[in-house]
């Protein structure tokens, strides 16, 4: 009897559909964006985004705490929609993109938070400085994405970073401290 049992234990077992494995992804970048605003005299809201990027994503649909994401961004690619603003940005008053060309995002932790919400923590690293940021993303579609022919995940991500936190405080009071940020991406299996 133990001996039938153990059997069938094993067989059971063997039966069993293994858990999917971590996968890979690219950010389609034609219909994903990064952009931030940030309100100016309490009159208007300003906004902008970065343009080049590059980003290694790792999901496991079954377990999230084995995902991942590096993500770097490009601080020249940096655009406000009015040149002289933008330039302005660039330079040691605010972001010193000579200094410092490069912005990175590790993630540490992904955490389902709700129906279809994943909580990203990791550290943000701006200016020469790092900080610990989370950023909520909302999970739009999970299917087939009929152009590429290969799974795509569609998602958007908010958080709101502090100016102050990456010494790039420049004209505060007058350009606020917080920035709200949004990332939209669309995500494509690795073939």
């Amino acid at each position: 009897m133990v001996r039938l049992a153990a059997t069938a234990l094993a067989a059971s077992l063997l039966a069993a559909p293994a858990l999917a494995e971590p996968v890979a992804y690219t950010v389609d970048k034609s219909h994903s964006s990064i952009f931030f605003s940030v309100e100016h005299l309490g009159f208007s809201t300003i906004h902008g985004h970065f343009g080049a990027y590059d980003a290694d994503i790792v999901l496991d649909e079954d377990d999230l705490a084995n995902s991942k994401a590096n993500v770097t961004i490009d601080m020249s690619s940096l655009d406000t929609f009015w040149e002289p603003r933008t330039e302005h940005l660039k330079t040691a008053d605010f972001f010193d993109v000579e200094k410092f060309p490069q912005a990175t995002f590790v993630s540490r932790t992904f955490k389902k938070t709700g129906e279809n919400k994943v909580a990203v923590t990791g550290d943000l690293s701006i200016h020469g400085k790092t900080k610990e940021v989370t950023i909520d993303f909302t999970v739009k579609k999970v299917g087939q994405n009929p152009m590429a022919k290969v799974k795509a995940i569609g998602l958007v991500g908010t958080t709101v970073l502090k100016r102050s936190d990456y010494n790039v405080a420049g004209y505060a009071p007058a350009v606020a401290d917080e920035v709200p940020l949004r990332i939209d991406l669309e995500l494509d299996q690795k073939q």
